[in-house]
């Protein structure tokens, strides 16, 4: 069981309950094999309701390893999706494999003799997530947005940009991005190969470029008329559309969080008994900033 962050009190907040976590009662393995090489597990970022991810340290180096759902939901299977986001995220980082901003995929998983389906694993990037007001270099968000381009020209989107910490700063300054759980990649069969299938990436791509300005407009303001010529562009319907879904559900999702005791107060991340590394960051940067 994981300690309480600090700041947070023991009884205000409690473990999540199995439901509410990708492996159950469990955690990500303590070892695993990738690549021919065997690993220990040092270090849990995350165990949500979608995915366990932790760091993974052996004499290959770290690598970063993300268990997908498996646990059942009331006696619903889940397995299924666990699998399919798994193979999601491993066709996109193949995919990218030979790009220089994508961590390299480190093939199947396996531990306790199996292979698991469910999982996906990286090199790791030594790095930092990106902070919401975050202050990079300036060849930062010109190599981010070659790579989007670079996505784009292969019938490719990213779809997850909106979330600062999916993109990585790298001790080499430069960006890096991670989770392509919902990554988009066209294959050449049908019906990938339709009008309807190109339309729709179309819209997912101008939705990675509208988030990449926006992240240009809070990270480097600076050179943001520079970056996006011909000034802010208005958000495009379909955010607007899944904006006016998703903030009532995010918000219910929180209140039943607080309900339950699993997060305090008005049911921010950050409450969590184990909130993940991101937010653990995001607010000790708050803190230190105050």
């Amino acid at each position: 069981m994981h300690a309480p962050q600090a700041g947070q009190s023991p009884k205000t907040v409690r473990p999540r309950p199995p439901v509410f976590r990708a492996l159950g009662a469990d955690d990500p393995p303590a070892e695993i094999e990738a690549g021919g090489h065997a690993y220990r597990r040092s270090e849990i970022l995350k165990h949500d309701s979608w995915a366990a991810t932790a760091i993974y340290h052996g004499p290959a180096g770290r690598i970063v390893c993300k268990f997908n759902r498996r646990q059942s939901v009331f006696g619903l299977p889940m397995r299924w999706l666990g699998r399919l986001l798994a193979r999601r995220e491993g066709r996109m980082l193949a995919l990218l494999a030979d790009l220089p901003n994508v961590p390299n995929p480190c093939g199947p998983i396996r531990a306790g003799g199996k292979v698991h389906d469910n999982a996906v694993g990286h090199d790791y990037v030594p790095g930092h997530p990106l902070g919401r007001n975050e202050r990079v270099d300036d060849d930062f968000f010109p190599r981010l947005g070659r790579l989007l381009a670079e996505m784009h020209r292969r019938n490719m989107a990213y779809v997850d940009l909106h979330k600062a910490e999916n993109i990585i700063v790298g001790d080499d300054g430069q960006p890096y991005l991670i989770d392509f759980q919902i990554g988009v990649a066209l294959s050449h069969r049908w019906p990938a190969t339709t009008e309807v299938a190109h339309r729709l990436l179309g819209v997912l791509q101008r939705s990675d470029e509208y988030h990449f300005r926006k992240r240009v407009s809070k990270n480097r303001p600076d050179v943001y008329a520079e970056m996006a010529p011909g000034g802010k562009k208005e958000m495009p319907w379909w955010i607007r559309v899944h904006r006016t879904i998703a903030v009532p559900f995010r918000s219910l999702r929180r209140r039943l969080l607080a309900a339950i005791r699993v997060r305090d107060g008005d049911g921010q991340a950050a409450s969590e008994h184990f909130a993940e590394d991101a937010v653990r960051r995001e607010n000790g940067d708050a803190k230190k900033a105050a």
